[in-house]
């Protein structure tokens, strides 16, 4: 019986570990589109998320900001704010929401929604000219959400 009880009870906790990451569809964004709970309850790792804000088929997100500390990255953008010091301007929540779906704190913005699957107004279907089926995948996985998250957290004011 007592074994038992030991095996149930580690079985719960080992399903509760292994719930895994926040569906898109139901993150959690407040009024200020600030997303409090971690989508994967891990915590980020910044030099993936460096690596995930510099890759093309990834986030890409030089592409239209500049930040210092990716100096080896070429051909910043200057479509979006630069980002150094972002994380004395953003809480961590703040920075999640904003990465996961900037639309919900910058409504007329055209920062894509890297954690979203469906809702959208006309996703194209690859390259041949008909509709995307929803839902659709996110562009960036929760754990890449994270990551990014973690490396933006870094970017303080000198």
């Amino acid at each position: 019986m007592k074994l038992s009880t030991l095996t149930l009870a580690a079985s719960l906790v080992g399903g509760a570990a292994l719930a895994g990451p926040v569906a898109p569809t139901d993150v959690k964004f407040d009024d200020y589109g600030s997303v409090t709970q971690s989508l994967t309850g891990q915590p980020g790792d910044p030099e993936n998320g460096a690596k995930v804000m510099k890759t093309k088929s990834l986030g890409n997100c030089i592409s239209c900001h500049q930040v210092s500390a990716l100096s080896d990255a070429p051909f910043h953008g200057e479509v979006g704010p630069i980002l150094d010091g972002v994380a004395d301007r953003w809480a961590e929540a703040d920075l999640r929401g904003i990465v996961s779906n900037a639309k919900k704190t910058f409504p007329g913005t055209v920062m894509p929604a890297y954690y979203k699957t469906e809702g959208y107004i006309r996703p194209g279907k690859a390259f041949t000219g008909k509709a995307g089926e929803e839902p659709l995948d996110p562009l960036l996985s929760a754990q890449q959400i994270e990551d990014v998250v973690a490396f933006l957290m870094t970017l303080k004011e000198e």
